[in-house]
């Protein structure tokens, strides 16, 4: 677990969908952030409600960590979060409302949690055609 004594104090202000969110750190000004290592169902796409809805119960309007790893290509800083101690970003796989992000996985234990999801049949894998998020955007 990164040194969460370097993580920045933010309230959660909005939840665009089940990997992103709006924060508030401090007196600064809005930010979005991207999850990471993880990659959710889109909106459009079965599941993808639910995803943010299930993001929005864990962590909506609560003061969060988040730990910056830098920002992708549109300019959202990209971070983990945690409520707790509890990794949110890995809850979600654990919930079963998100995939590994494999291309950018860095820490195996989120494979773990996948497979339990995916054999106990948690939300998305209730479906046992569920498309990837990746795959479905190539569409």
């Amino acid at each position: 677990m990164p040194a969460l004594a370097a993580a920045a104090l933010c309230l959660v202000v909005g939840i665009t969908d089940g990997d992103t969110i709006k924060v508030r750190c401090g007196e600064g000004e809005q930010e979005k952030v991207r999850l990471t290592q993880i990659d959710t169902p889109e909106r459009k796409q079965a599941f993808g409600t639910q995803a943010k809805q299930a993001l929005s119960e864990l962590i909506f309007q609560k003061e969060i960590q988040l730990v910056r790893e830098g920002k992708d290509r549109y300019q959202r800083v990209l971070g983990a979060i945690y409520l707790d101690g509890v990794h949110i970003n890995f809850e979600m796989v654990r919930n079963g409302f998100a995939w590994c992000y494999l291309k950018y996985l860095t820490d195996d234990s989120c494979l773990e949690l996948e497979s339990n999801a995916r054999d106990s049949r948690s939300g998305l894998w209730a479906d046992t055609g569920a498309v990837p998020p990746w795959d479905f955007r190539r569409k």
